[in-house]
């Protein structure tokens, strides 16, 4: 699966995707990140992409054309790309959104926003959905993208290395403990709940469905 981002700081993802698993399946030819900058596609020294908003308010605005012309770049000749537009909007973003996309796209644009927003033409020139990872607001759409790319990813087989490695596909606690059994702070001790050292299978499956 390639993950086209469209972004105006390409760089400040780059770190995230550079380590732990989502490097490793970058590695391991899991999955592709490509990123396009709109500042690329404009033209002029100062290659600036932002202007004040029609009707007035605060802020600035992303133009339309640079965006369009790196949406076109990311998906080419292909024909079948999602298109995911982030908005404090949009849709909420969910694990079985990420899913269907995983069973449905080997190519996923996404759009990550800055300032006020970018010009609505965007989607009228392609098809687009609007998404939200959470009901708050963020200073830009590169956060929102990382969230994006590592749900949809570890969605892909091989990527988490185990099948059995999601919590939500397996009965899992939000709880977890592990070596030592017994530890002191403090004056006080800590110890690992007796069910899980019991050995007793049922019961622990019982305590996991439990918490």
């Amino acid at each position: 699966m390639t993950f086209h981002i469209i972004s105006l700081f390409p760089e400040s993802m780059s770190s995230y995707i550079q380590e732990s698993i989502i490097g490793r399946a970058i590695r391991d030819k899991k999955i592709k990140v490509k990123f396009y900058n709109p500042r690329d596609f404009t033209k002029g020294v100062r290659k600036r992409v932002d202007q004040k908003p029609y009707g007035g308010g605060p802020g600035m605005v992303i133009q339309a054309e640079p965006v369009i012309k790196a949406i076109a770049k990311a998906k080419g000749k292909k024909s079948k790309v999602k298109i995911f537009f982030l908005s404090p909007g949009g849709k909420q973003f969910t694990n079985e959104t990420a899913k269907k996309v995983v069973k449905g796209y080997k190519d996923i644009i996404i759009i990550a926003g800055r300032y006020e927003g970018i010009d609505e033409r965007v989607n009228k020139v392609f098809r687009t959905e609007r998404i939200s990872v959470g009901p708050y607001v963020l200073t830009g759409g590169e956060l929102p993208a990382l969230i994006m790319v590592d749900a949809i990813s570890r969605q892909i087989k091989g990527v988490l290395g185990n099948d059995l490695s999601p919590e939500e596909n397996r009965v899992s606690s939000n709880d977890v403990y592990t070596r030592p059994e017994s530890f002191r702070y403090k004056k006080k001790e800590y110890k690992v709940p007796k069910v899980l050292v019991s050995g007793h299978h049922a019961e622990i499956e019982k305590w996991k469905k439990g918490k």
